[in-house]
């Protein structure tokens, strides 16, 4: 599967009150980064015809990240099924390698003109593998 990896470095508005980072900030880079693949697969004319709406989280947070930590967040496609995507999404701390997160969302695809639940389009999951 074709993977989409950026990097960022912890700010102090990331922190919570045990000046780790705050869990719904992790959150945050799980559906942005998500966002991010997404936007840089898809032709631009073709955006504006997908909507797509998160359905599960799961997330194991394994360690925590401090402030100025520098972050590696790597994303892919795992699977397809019908308006479904199964999207896994690993956090590291750059320096050091270890893994803080890992996730795995479930997406579905629906139709902008009604919010229905819309398959797919196999050119589309192509663009990914």
């Amino acid at each position: 599967m074709k993977s989409y990896t950026k990097t960022i470095t912890v700010k102090e508005t990331d922190l919570d009150d045990l000046d780790h980072v705050n869990n719904i900030r992790y959150i945050e880079w799980i559906q942005d980064i998500s966002k991010e693949h997404w936007q840089k697969t898809v032709p631009t004319e073709e955006l504006e015809l997908y909507i797509w709406v998160v359905r599960h989280h799961d997330i194991t947070y394994h360690a925590s990240a401090l402030l100025q930590d520098t972050l590696e967040l790597t994303t892919h496609i795992k699977s397809w099924r019908g308006p479904l995507s199964i999207r896994q999404v690993e956090i590291k701390n750059k320096v050091t390698g270890k893994t803080l997160i890992t996730a795995e969302t479930e997406w579905c695809l629906l139709q902008p003109e009604n919010a229905r639940p819309k398959r797919v389009p196999e050119h589309i999951a192509n663009m990914f593998v």
